[in-house]
């Protein structure tokens, strides 16, 4: 197979298993909660077998054996993500942004509250896999699971220091709280130099991939290539008005929705001027990562 055939087929695989995974969890975590635990053990058995493929084929440098590493890595990463979208590892925080909260010390605070356990484990699972691989020849389902920590944290600094076109469809009823965290307004100086970032890694790795010597070099290249590709449409959908959760509609299995009904919280009021005007109601507007 020629260089060209090789570059096609893992820009084609990786957009499948990207777009298939992620639709095929979002479907999980919308199943009744009965049928959370038994999930989540199916997946996990999954992704302990998946960290055994990773050491099973470490020492082949093949085009196959660089789409299972990659095929792994997705399987492995996305075990963590729905460990964590089904609610068994989030954070000590399950509650709503604190209203009125101006210090962006303290908004950072509460919402790294939300997710630092399942931060921690992803960082457990990354050190686990690079300790895994280390000194192997294959290595890409490491280095999958590590650009995908990478375009996360991006992902999720953006939606908190502020984008026009945060979306709350695609989390979990049971995860509303979280949209309180992410600020709606104009993008921030951090968007610009994450893009531009990701830019450079997308057209270094493209490089890569034209001047590979191998097949296997190709493969593995074009599939990273790929991923800092879909890093940056992501970024873009978080600034551009595009309906980017029609792409799992299928998983979803719902009408798209601006914005959840807000949640109430009650403040206090002068008894005095209560009997003169109306209670006020400060609120929550949930919005979501």
């Amino acid at each position: 197979m020629s260089g060209a055939a090789h570059a096609g087929a893992s820009i084609a695989f990786a957009l499948f298993v990207w777009w298939f995974s992620t639709g095929l969890i979002l479907m999980l975590v919308r199943m009744r909660r009965s049928w959370h635990a038994p999930a989540m053990g199916a997946m996990t058995v999954l992704a302990a077998l998946c960290a055994i493929g990773l050491s099973a084929t470490r020492g082949e440098a093949t085009p196959v054996s660089a789409m299972a590493g990659f095929t792994y890595g997705i399987v492995i990463w996305g075990w963590l993500e729905m460990a964590f979208l089904m609610g068994y590892v989030t954070g000590p925080r399950r509650i709503p942004q604190t209203p009125g909260l101006t210090s962006e010390k303290r908004r950072f605070l509460e919402a790294f509250a939300t997710l630092a356990w399942h931060e921690f484990a992803i960082l457990a699972v990354g050190v686990g896999l690079l300790a895994l691989t280390s000194g192997a020849i294959n290595a890409v389902g490491t280095w999958t699971f590590v650009l995908l920590w990478v375009m996360r944290i991006s992902a999720k600094l953006n939606l908190f220091f502020g984008a026009p076109n945060v979306s709350i469809e695609l989390l979990p009823p049971h995860l509303d709280y979280l949209g309180s965290y992410f600020a709606r307004r104009k993008v921030s100086a951090f968007f610009p130099v994450s893009v531009t970032i990701a830019s450079l890694a997308f057209g270094f790795s493209v490089h890569a991939a034209i001047t590979a010597p191998t097949g296997y070099a190709t493969v593995a290249t074009t599939l990273f290539a790929t991923l800092f590709g879909l890093a940056i449409v992501e970024h873009w959908f978080l600034v551009l008005p595009l309906p980017d959760a029609a792409l799992w509609r299928w998983a979803t299995k719902q009408p798209a929705v601006a914005a959840p009904t807000p949640l109430p919280i009650p403040v206090r009021v002068d008894r005095e001027a209560a009997s003169t005007r109306p209670s006020r109601i400060a609120s929550v507007s949930q919005r979501v990562p």
